[in-house]
């Protein structure tokens, strides 16, 4: 009888990731109906930075690492890292939004969040360009990292 693959030892985090990603993109259609669709536009703009940012998780998981792709989506991660943001205006707390009402009081603390995610961002472009993804992996992790700690304190349930 054969002897059962091992489960390799990053699966826990691959499947809170997972889990994360269900809960992050949803399965509802969001439905906005306020003036220039705040809630909308920032849920769509994270979806986008999401669709760049697994697909590098996935690689360094699967240890299917390829340096220029994985460039070019740390690149595009970037280019798309701004677009939600302005989308969390003053009045924007109210349904469908899965944003916590401690973004609205304790904006300090949203933007420090939100400044970690930034820096994570640009140290992961830089350590892209060296192309070695034993480097790489630390450091996606600490921009993974930025993600859940901000979604502890400031997305609801």
């Amino acid at each position: 009888m054969p002897t059962p693959k091992k489960l390799p030892a990053q699966l826990p985090t691959f499947l809170t990731f997972f889990a994360f990603t269900l809960l992050f993109t949803g399965c509802n259609t969001v439905t906005d109906d306020q003036p220039g669709q705040p809630v909308m536009h920032r849920q769509q703009a994270f979806k986008e930075i999401l669709k760049v940012f697994e697909p590098m998780g996935t690689m360094l998981r699967t240890n299917n690492y390829q340096a220029e792709k994985f460039l070019a989506l740390a690149n595009e991660l970037k280019a798309r890292r701004d677009a939600p943001w302005a989308h969390f205006g003053p009045h924007t707390n109210y349904p469908p939004t899965k944003a916590a009402a401690a973004i609205w009081q304790r904006p300090g603390e949203f933007e420090q969040d939100r400044q970690a995610f930034l820096a994570a961002t640009d140290e992961l472009v830089s350590v892209a360009q060296h192309k070695d993804a034993a480097t790489i992996e630390p450091v996606y992790k600490k921009l993974y990292d930025t993600c859940r700690t901000c979604h502890k304190t400031f997305r609801a349930g």
